[in-house]
């Protein structure tokens, strides 16, 4: 490593040179799933034990994935806020992510119309990753489950 002391590595750090190999992953995702993954929307949680919020919580075995996935609806049946936990990649990140984002104004039944393919297809999702999208569907259906239990132990 002749002519490569520690100020000459500290600059290719610095300017990405030897960082490229990360760089040429994320270039690989699509911009959508690189900005949900970066930037998260609605990360958190809500009270589990609250009457008018379901909770979802799915896996997947095959990858290691797991999804907690909250709805909170409001007194007109519109889902008021979402929010989400993931362990996963970052493509199981950014569907969590948009999940959420979709979930928010809808009414319980126009949720559960919510598909993994419109996840997948708004996040550009490469075949390998679909999995990603349906772990997604399966929270969602997971929490209106979930809400709507509750509801029928209210009664």
């Amino acid at each position: 490593m002749a002519g490569f002391g520690l100020q000459k590595i500290t600059s290719l750090l610095f300017r990405g040179k030897l960082l490229s190999p990360r760089l040429n992953v994320l270039s690989s995702y699509h911009k959508k799933v690189v900005d949900h993954y970066e930037n998260p929307r609605n990360v958190g949680s809500l009270d589990k034990n609250a009457k008018n919020v379901g909770t979802g919580l799915v896996g997947a075995p095959a990858c290691g994935d797991v999804m907690k996935l909250q709805i909170q609806v409001g007194e007109n049946g519109k889902i008021v806020d979402a929010k989400f936990k993931t362990f996963g990649c970052g493509s199981a990140i950014a569907s969590s992510s948009l999940a959420t984002e979709l979930l928010k104004g809808k009414s319980v039944y126009e949720a559960l119309k919510i598909k993994n393919t419109d996840i997948a297809k708004e996040l550009c999702l490469p075949p390998v990753k679909l999995h990603c999208s349906m772990l997604a569907e399966d929270a969602i259906k997971a929490a209106l489950s979930d809400y709507r239990l509750k509801q029928q132990d209210k009664k």
